[in-house]
């Protein structure tokens, strides 16, 4: 298995109606972070920094502050958990096992390299790029120093003061791109969409009818989001990995992407060397 060290390179593992989405629609789906995360562990994100400052304030004796900023805990929850964050998701490493089995359909799919300095320059407003956050202990995050030294301002538990708001705002954001331990061996990185949160946002949400429920997502333009960071589709997709189960015929994909008027990368293409076999 070859790894990418350098992170220059992301890589999207998916199936091939997503990856026909991407090249034919042009188009990357964000879809609800609650689908990906426990909502419980976005809540234990939150409630950890807040946990960590409320400690700092008990040690400090700051009592009448400490129970101001416990308030704060029941404002964010009331204002902000029933807004949705939405992600796509990519990984640092390249031809990797797990990922190849969990995303993108148990190794029969594909894998899009993606130039990770294009992808920086396509975020903005609504959009970020965030690297998971997998601790446990959430005591070192910058969020707990910087909620902290608000709480030294008498203004700050003011209902409408704009930097309490971008601090609640940043630690939901935040917890969007907290997982449990156990996944630490993804090294993922998030591209996430908090599209109540930027008035620049006009994207529309569609949805996706499946057997067991109906998916709220929305579509991201990739033309559009490659043209404004100076670039294109060509440039911010790098390689395409075809999965080590897939049957996919190479011959056929490289007209499929010609068809598409995507000739350099139908020069990029390569067969996994992962050696991840069905189960018999």
């Amino acid at each position: 298995m070859e790894i990418n060290r350098k992170e220059s390179v992301l890589y999207h593992y998916t199936d091939y109606i997503a990856f026909n989405g991407i090249m034919r629609d042009r188009e990357l789906r964000v879809n609800n972070v609650r689908n990906m995360n426990d909502a419980a562990e976005m809540h234990l994100f939150i409630s950890g920094i807040f946990r960590a400052v409320e400690n700092q304030l008990e040690q400090e004796k700051a009592e009448k502050k400490l129970e101001k900023f416990k308030k704060l805990e029941e404002e964010l929850s009331k204002k902000y958990f029933d807004y949705a964050a939405y992600a796509a998701c990519f990984s640092t490493y390249r031809d990797d096992a797990s990922q190849w089995e969990r995303y993108a359909n148990r190794g029969k799919g594909v894998c899009l390299g993606i130039d990770r300095s294009i992808l920086e320059a396509m975020t903005g407003g609504a959009i970020t790029l965030q690297k998971v956050y997998y601790q446990d202990d959430v005591e070192s995050h910058p969020l707990v120093k910087k909620l902290h030294d608000l709480t030294l301002s008498e203004e700050v538990f003011s209902e409408n003061n704009p930097i309490l708001k971008a601090a609640l705002a940043e630690c939901w954001r935040n917890s969007a791109s907290f997982k449990h331990p156990s996944f630490s061996s993804e090294h993922e990185v998030r591209l996430v969409v908090m599209p109540y949160d930027a008035e620049s946002f006009d994207v529309k949400p569609r949805f996706h009818v499946a057997r067991d429920r109906i998916k709220k997502y929305y579509p991201l333009d990739l033309d559009d989001m490659c043209r404004k960071a100076g670039s294109s589709l060509e440039e911010l997709i790098v390689e395409i990995i075809v999965g080590p189960e897939s049957t996919q015929s190479l011959p056929i994909l490289r007209d499929y992407l010609n068809d598409l008027s995507l000739p350099k990368l139908s020069k990029r293409i390569f067969l996994s060397d992962c050696p991840l076999r069905s189960k018999m």
